[in-house]
Parts: structure tokens; sequence; C-alpha cells
């Protein structure tokens, strides 16, 4: 008799929230209790047992996200809105499903709800057209979403590029004018079952780790041991997005 399947947890937020510090230190804790999980970022690419694929994926990654940013603008927001379609796509058949199926839990960094929110925001792309594109990735079984100020999202980053201020100027009146768009997109879609929202504004890593804990307990039977639960900057809040 097959297993009981892995369970997807996706970490949601503006730049600057702390998704990749979260996700990080949540799969360490999963591990370290001996449960089986991986972590996916947006440059997983290594398909299980499949050189030729780990070969294609890698190749999609590398036209989304390491391209040249000159080419950025010129392709335009439809060019990059298909595209990161196909890479979540890629992403989520051959690296997240065989996982889950597997009956590895999965934590998704970097997950498609934050392209969905800056799609809302984006003046010339039909209101639906980005949430049909995306409709048929895998359910989340719990969506983590971190609300911070988009000032404090600021504060922890320091510097931003022209992407995370949706291309609307280089100030950090624009990146907090444009990641607030962002955040009133991320709480509409918060309102699934699935989501729980943890304020992350004001709390270190440590914090936010353990109320996930107890989340994962609470929603998905999913139990670690409080001693086993470490964040990576123990002794100070280092955040990244």
């Amino acid at each position: 008799m097959a297993g009981a399947p892995g369970r997807l947890i996706t970490v949601a937020g503006i730049d600057g929230a702390g998704k990749s510090t979260l996700a990080t230190s949540l799969h360490a804790a999963l591990k370290d209790s001996k449960n089986r999980a991986i972590l996916v970022g947006k440059h997983t690419t290594e398909v299980a047992m499949s050189a030729d694929l780990s070969e294609y994926v890698d190749s999609v990654n590398a036209v989304v996200y390491r391209r040249k940013p000159s080419v950025g603008a010129a392709c335009g927001n439809h060019y990059w809105l298909f595209a990161l379609a196909a890479w979540y796509t890629l992403q989520d058949q051959l690296i997240i499903r065989p996982a889950l199926r597997a009956g590895v839990h999965v934590i998704l960094d970097n997950a498609h709800h934050k392209i969905l929110a800056r799609y809302a925001v984006c003046p010339n792309i039909p209101a639906d057209l980005a949430r049909h594109l995306f409709a048929h990735l895998t359910t989340p079984d719990l969506v983590l979403f971190l609300h911070v100020t988009a000032e404090e999202a600021l504060r922890r980053k320091g510097g931003f590029s022209a992407l995370e201020a949706g291309g609307t100027g280089s100030t950090g009146e624009a990146f907090i004018s444009y990641q607030t768009r962002v955040t009133e997109e991320l709480r509409r879609q918060a309102t699934g079952a699935t989501w729980a929202s943890i304020d992350v504004t004001s709390k270190d890593a440590a914090v936010v780790l353990a109320e996930t804990l107890t989340l994962l307990s609470d929603r998905l039977d999913i139990q670690i041991p409080e001693h086993l639960a470490k964040t990576d900057n123990e002794g100070g809040v280092a955040w990244s997005s």
C-alpha cells in the first residue's frame, strides 16, 4: 500500500518579507525531526533520476531568471508572464508533484502567489489572464503569508531592483508604493482556506518559525519538537526575501 502523500507548504509575501529565511529554517526543522522534505526555490532545477530533464529545466530557468537585465523591458510583460507560467509548470510537473507522490513534504519558496499579485497591478495585462495561466498548479496544503509593511521591507532589504519597484522608479517611495499595492493583492488571495497570515513586521526569525511550527501542527498534523526549531540567524536577525 502506498504511503501518505507529502504536503505542499508555500511561503508568500512581498519582497523583503523574509520568505527565504523562513523557508530555509522550516526545511531544516523538518529534516532534523526526521520528516522527509525538500526545499524548492526559483533556482531548483534538479529532476530526480533524469539528467536530460534536469538540463532542460535548468535551460528554462536560465531564460527566466538568469537573463541579462538589459533584455527584460524589451520583451514586454506578456512575454514574461508566459515565460513564468512555463517555468512554474515545469517545476510543478517534474519536481514538486513527484516528491509529493513519494511522501516527501515540499517547502516552496518563491511560489507563484507573488507573481499573480504583481500582474494584478500591471495595467496592460487582462485581470484574469495570469490567474488562468497558473490555475493548474498543485494547490498548496498550507500557504504561509508573511505580512510586513513596505517600509519595513525596504529597511530590511536596503536596496532593490527596478522589478521590485514595478518599474515605477528608483526611489524608496516608488518601492513602497508598488509593494503596498502588491500587498493588497496578496491579501485578496489570503482569503483562501489554506492560507495563514503571520504579521512579521516586528518579529525576529525565531519567533516567526515558532509560529509556523504551531500552524503545521494545527493545520497539517506535522509535529516538530521545539528544541529542533533553529534559525540561520540565532543571535541576530538577517532577513532575506
